[in-house]
């Protein structure tokens, strides 16, 4: 598979999801004190990307 989420335990013990395409990260997110907030982004991120807006701020 060229993409896929990844849930992992940080080094503070909080549960991040990485986001990678063909083995690059492409985005991160912030910690969750449970794996079921990072299962849970993941689900918002399904959700709500396809339809969010591109926003150019150069």
């Amino acid at each position: 598979m060229a993409h896929e989420f990844e849930i992992y335990k940080d080094r503070a013990g909080e549960f991040r999801v990485r986001f990678k395409y063909n083995s690059e990260v492409i985005f991160s997110t912030e910690g969750y004190s449970s794996k079921s907030g990072a299962k849970n982004a993941i689900d918002s991120i399904k959700t709500n990307g396809p339809g969010a807006d591109t926003v150019d701020n150069s």
